[in-house]
């Protein structure tokens, strides 16, 4: 516990990026008999019928000095598609980097092995030469502040039908473009003191509503 949340304690470093990292399962689901639409004074209305349309998997990252976010869809969450994601977030996301300090959970796939298994020894080595991986206890994932990032995707954009992947990575996009042009964050509140006193202290939002 203390290694993550002396991390969250650290200084800002554009060099030494704080990256949380996690990813959910969605379900694909479409109406069967067309919604209501919304009219003035009242919701939209929908029939409580629906069709299952298969599952997705969501990765997402959120770096929480920079209130910057970005989401993946995918098929599946293999060992592979975890490497993939972490070849992205060294050659995309912050190629200037020296080291990214990734924050996840205690995940099978979240090992550097899975990037041995995907990638040619020498781009695996040089991939991780640029990762610093700090794991959250086990049964303690909410110390990673992505957890209150997909808590707020949850409410915001997923908690209705949405019936297609491609209609799924549409909605996505549009959330995560708003969030990141806010640069909705988290300002944690919860240290190493805090653990030690038994406080429930932990964060507060910035950056959003508060009824968010």
């Amino acid at each position: 516990m203390e290694d993550v949340l002396d991390l969250y304690a650290e200084a800002d470093d554009p060099y030494f990026p704080v990256v949380c990292f996690d990813e959910s399962p969605y379900q694909l689901v479409s109406h069967v008999v067309e919604a209501l639409p919304c009219l003035p004074g009242r919701r939209q209305r929908y029939d409580y019928h629906y069709r299952r349309e298969g599952t997705a998997n969501l990765f997402i990252f959120f770096c929480p000095r920079q209130g910057w976010r970005h989401i993946t869809v995918t098929e599946q969450r293999t060992k592979q598609d975890f490497a993939h994601q972490m070849k992205a977030l060294v050659d995309v996301y912050f190629p200037k980097a020296l080291q990214i300090r990734v924050v996840l959970d205690n995940l099978n796939t979240h090992s550097p092995t899975s990037l041995y298994e995907t990638f040619e020894p020498a781009e695996a080595r040089r991939i991780l030469r640029r990762l610093e991986f700090h794991y959250t206890p086990v049964h303690a994932s909410w110390l990673n502040m992505v957890e209150l990032e997909l808590a707020v995707l949850s409410a915001q954009c997923l908690k209705r039908r949405i019936g297609s992947k491609a209609t799924l990575r549409q909605e996505l996009w549009a959330w995560e473009a708003e969030r990141n042009r806010k640069r909705a964050t988290v300002d944690w509140r919860f240290t190493c003191h805090d653990a030690r006193q038994g406080s429930n202290r932990q964060f507060t939002w910035t950056g959003i509503p508060s009824e968010n």
